[in-house]
């Protein structure tokens, strides 16, 4: 009797668990996206996409290198899939089409678009300075060096990889003209058409070494914070008969239904920035001028570990500076100026404390920074909900799940986008950092921080002299071992076809 009630239990909670994964969603009404978190805590945590790029965001990185794709000219005699999901167009892309200007070789997977309504012509999910595009179009990269398929790759922290296009009403478009030629096909969900393959690499603008880059999320659901974006800065253009046939062509529901639901206004809107800058590749241009360049790896990562086992008075005093968002360093002038001796003096002073194992907290910097700059574990998304979910059911307070992620992935996403030069240091992170310091010190760099915060007009709560962190997960949270997944795919929820970004 007791094994058929653990049996049931188990039942149950599988049943429950199929459901939530399999939930509904939509980009208006009861299950629009203010109701995403609901069922997919991520799309309410950290580092969500897409954002309003403004200018007061951008840093200049020099390091950046053009993009270079290969095998984008497809032959007229591969077939690809061309297909409608429920909510957008998508076309699968063969295996040989890869980006190789990243830190890892990101194979392609699909590519498919987001656009507005024959009532308002402007839908793309991305913004450059407030403006909103026609169109947008998204071509999905995954990590094939680390990562076998898409659908291993889609929750690590460094698993995907996208190309985001900007499209505007006004000249026609051959390449566009190759798939939209088929879009009656596809007229239903679920419906798909194999068309012949063309040179994806017209649907690019000419210029790729123009663009904005940042760490962001999919921006559909699950929502997971995987993606490196890379942004072009110049759009295309499509005709006006172009965008109306994309617009009031297509149907997000199926084609036995009695009442046919337009698939339109498919994008989701802006998301908080989370203390992230957007790295730009080019220095020109309006509203760049004065753009900052971003701090070196090393820099940031000599930061870093005095943060962990430096001198705490001399960051709250002359280094405060070193912690603030980029270009926030103006109102501690003169401080800059004694950066040469400060530095040299906190490196010999680091160095004698990573000596004393006494002041080496191994432990701690394994964590976080690493031989490297970083601990090679990869962050499993999947793995940290479900601990989580664990940890708060027992306390009977499920319901506070997505800020009990957003607490626990946001500092190690943060931490990691900011050794990577793709963010600033947020005052959640280094408070996160400081656990285990000497509570005094500790208190005396947040108070300073939180006073230079809100003279620039961002309050922020001090912390309490026992400086408490977040309650959930470490910095590096390890990933649960899972068992091979059935047919590649590992959660029931992601389909090929199910999922967009």
């Amino acid at each position: 009797m007791l094994f058929l009630r653990f049996t049931l239990n188990i039942l149950l909670q599988l049943t429950l668990l199929s459901a939530l994964h399999a939930a509904k969603w939509t980009y208006s009404g009861p299950e629009g996206e203010h109701h995403w978190s609901k069922n997919y805590p991520y799309c309410g945590g950290a580092f969500q996409s897409p954002i309003d790029i403004k200018s007061d965001l951008l840093r200049f990185d020099p390091t950046l290198r053009p993009i270079e794709v290969h095998n984008y000219n497809l032959s007229p005699h591969e077939q690809l899939t061309l297909g409608n999901n429920g909510h957008s167009v998508q076309i699968s892309l063969p295996s040989k089409m890869y980006i190789s200007s990243l830190p890892h070789r990101y194979t392609a997977a699909q590519l498919h678009f987001h656009w507005g309504s024959s009532g308002r012509p402007a839908g793309s999910e991305h913004m450059v300075n407030s403006k909103q595009y026609a169109a947008e179009m998204h071509v999905v990269h995954y990590n094939s060096d680390k990562y076998p398929n898409i659908s291993m790759a889609v929750d690590k922290s460094d698993g995907l990889a996208v190309l985001g296009v900007l499209f505007e009403v006004g000249e026609f478009n051959p390449a566009f003209e190759q798939f939209l030629k088929f879009i009656n096909g596809i007229k239903y969900r679920d419906q798909k058409v194999q068309v012949p393959g063309f040179n994806i690499r017209a649907l690019l603008p000419a210029r790729l070494d123009e663009y904005y880059r940042y760490d962001g999320s999919l921006t559909t659901p699950p929502c997971y914070p995987s993606v490196l974006w890379t942004l072009f800065r110049n759009h295309l253009t499509i005709s006006r008969k172009q965008f109306m046939s994309l617009a009031t062509a297509l149907y997000s529901s199926h084609a036995q239904d009695s009442a046919p639901v337009p698939l339109n206004g498919n994008y989701r809107k802006p998301q908080l920035v989370d203390n992230r800058v957007v790295l730009v590749s080019f220095k020109e241009g309006r509203g760049l001028q004065g753009t900052l360049t971003v701090t070196s790896p090393h820099t940031r990562k000599q930061i870093i570990q005095q943060l962990l086992v430096g001198d705490l008075a001399d960051l709250a005093d002359e280094g405060l500076y070193r912690l603030l968002p980029s270009g926030l360093e103006k109102i501690y002038p003169g401080k800059k100026n004694n950066l040469k001796n400060q530095q040299s003096g906190s490196v010999s002073k680091t160095k004698q404390q990573m000596l004393n194992p006494s002041m080496w907290k191994k432990s701690q910097i394994n964590r976080s920074v690493g031989k490297l700059g970083l601990a090679e574990a990869p962050l499993c998304y999947v793995s940290l909900e479900h601990k989580i979910f664990r940890q708060l059911k027992q306390s009977h307070a499920e319901n506070q799940i997505v800020q009990a992620l957003r607490d626990a992935v946001f500092p190690d996403l943060n931490l990691k986008s900011y050794l990577d030069c793709k963010s600033d240091l947020a005052l959640p992170t280094i408070r996160h950092l400081l656990r285990g310091r000497p509570t005094d010190e500790a208190f005396e760099l947040d108070r300073s921080l939180t006073k230079a915060l809100m003279n620039q007009g961002k309050p922020s709560t001090v912390i309490k002299k026992t400086v408490p962190m977040t309650k959930y997960g470490s910095l590096t949270p390890v990933p649960v071992p899972r068992k091979p997944p059935s047919q590649g795919y590992p959660h029931p929820w992601l389909l090929p076809m199910e999922w967009e970004d």
